[in-house]
Parts: C-alpha cells; structure tokens; sequence
C-alpha cells in the first residue's frame, strides 16, 4: 500500500520578506516625507524649546521643595502644546500656501495679459485677434452678464484693461 506526504514547504525565506516589508516600508515613508513638515516640526521644536527656558528660568527661582512637581507640570504643558498646535500649525501653513499659489497664478495671468497687449499694440496680426474676440464679447453681451466660464482668447482683466484703447483703434480702422 502506497502512501503519500504532502509537506508544503514555504516558497520564499522568512527573512528575505521582512527585508523587503521594510524597504517597502521606507520608500513609502520616504515618499510622505516633505520639507514644509520637517520645517514645522523644526520650528515647533524651537518654540517649545524657549518655553522649556523660561520655565526652567522660573522654576530656578521657587524653592526646591517644589522642583520636581514644577518640573513635570512644565512637561506635561510643553507636550500638551504640542499635541495642540500642531494641527493648527498644519492648517495655517496649507492656508499660505493656497494662498501664495493662488497669488502667484494671478500675478503669471496678469504678467500674460500685458504682454499680450503690448505684442497686440506692435502686431496687426495680434491686434486683429484681439478685435475678433472682443467683437466676440460684445455679441455675447456684456461681460458680467456672460457666463463664468474661461474666456477663448482674453481674460475679464485683459479686455477691460485694453477695451478702450481697442475702441479707439477700431474706430480709426473703421
């Protein structure tokens, strides 16, 4: 009579696959860290650090039966600041962050429009566009009643900033 044994046998080394768990591990660890967390955990650490001083300052000055109740109640205030502002922190740096984007793309479309005034004021061919889009505009209607969608050739801003002058050389062409 035959009889058959079925071992399994582990395919793969047990420590050859927490290697790679944990190089897996610090790649991604590697692709959460940013510069912006490690600045604010820098100056969080700096602003904790002179509250830590000014404890000790005080603490130097009450008697020394009193030292180590003092000196736990500044630790424990020092890690309850930080559990509070971190978040806080966090939020404050993504507002000015949105903030500075937002503020930088303003300052590329307006840097744009005006240059695509002055190649307008030196180009008939440039300028010609321009009086195709803003006889475009004026079939549509007015500016703030048209709908809020992205203009095809200029911004809001550009045909303001350039409509009476482009007034002015249409009614010299016509």
């Amino acid at each position: 009579m035959a009889s058959f044994v079925n071992i399994e046998y582990a395919k793969e080394h047990p420590g050859v696959s927490r290697i790679e768990s944990a190089i897996e591990g610090a790649m991604a660890l590697r692709k959460r860290w940013s510069p912006a967390r490690a600045t604010l955990a820098l100056l969080l650490c700096a602003v904790i650090a002179a509250v830590l001083v000014v404890g000790y300052q005080v603490m130097d000055s009450v008697a020394e039966g009193h030292l180590l109740v003092l000196w736990i109640a500044m630790w424990l205030v020092s890690f309850a600041a930080l559990a509070l502002l971190s978040g806080t922190v966090n939020r404050l740096i993504e507002m000015t962050r949105s903030g500075l984007d937002g503020w930088a793309q303003r300052q590329a479309r307006d840097r744009a429009d005006q240059r695509l005034w002055r190649m307008a004021q030196t180009d008939s061919r440039v300028m010609s566009d321009l009086q195709a889009a803003f006889s475009r505009q004026n079939a549509e209607g007015d500016a703030q009643n048209a709908p809020a969608g992205p203009q095809t050739v200029l911004t809001q801003r550009a045909l303001r900033l350039g409509s009476a002058d482009l007034r002015a050389f249409l009614n010299q062409v016509r």
